[in-house]
């Protein structure tokens, strides 16, 4: 079956190392919040002034002045600091963030990603995605393979405005765990339990690399 919202944010936490500072970008990243692994130290940034995101909050202890990026409500862990976004992105823009997740409309088999805008819809404004995929260490995406009427959105070329050029390292999927390669390609890696490579292939536009032997992802 094809993952969810929270299987794919489950996946993600995986990848984070210990030690390290993390931005979680708007929509499925945000859920990661929600399953950093057990003896694992990160402290998550959010780009609207925070640092020591914890988990979201249970129904009836949210505090509306906490909140991330997305206008989420979120808590805080203990050390946890609040400042302004002047601040905030000048630790982006001084690569002191060790692993974006973002989310994303389309990704191209060389790692361009498209994430702001889709011409003629409102854009409430271009946020941040531009400074974090320019300034980012290391950068995974988080999103839906194929969009409503089922076309994929991993391509050989982005066909939406692009948000960074030859960035994207890792993307994790409803389908599937993808690496770009250095030639282009998505590199499949894992697949989502009960999805089968031909499924996957259906589903990518773009190069796909894949064997048959691809594992299934384990939660």
């Amino acid at each position: 079956m094809a993952l969810s919202k929270e299987q794919i944010a489950q996946r993600i936490a995986k990848e984070i190392k210990n030690n390290s500072y993390v931005n979680l970008g708007i929509g499925i990243p945000t859920l990661v919040a929600n399953y950093i692994p057990e003896g694992v130290n990160v402290v998550l940034q959010s780009e609207n002034g925070l640092l020591g995101m914890g988990p979201f909050p249970f129904e009836g202890s949210e505090d509306p002045d906490l909140i991330n990026a997305g206008k989420q409500t979120i808590t805080t862990l203990p050390g946890s600091a609040i400042f302004d976004s002047a601040l905030s992105f000048g630790m982006i823009r001084a690569q002191k963030v060790d692993l974006t997740i973002l989310g994303a409309m389309e990704v191209s088999e060389s790692g361009d990603i498209a994430n702001w805008k889709i011409p003629g819809k409102m854009v409430k404004g271009m946020g941040g995605a531009m400074d974090l995929v320019a300034s980012a260490k290391n950068i995974i995406v988080a999103m839906q393979q194929v969009n409503k009427s089922g076309e994929s959105k991993l391509l050989a070329e982005c066909t939406l405005p692009l948000t960074g050029v030859k960035c994207i390292k890792k993307i994790v999927t409803e389908l599937g765990v993808y690496e770009i390669l250095p030639e282009g390609g998505f590199q499949l890696l894992e697949r989502a339990p009960g999805v089968s490579v031909d499924e996957i292939r259906t589903a990518t536009a773009g190069k796909l690399i894949a064997d048959e032997n691809i594992p299934e992802m384990v939660f």
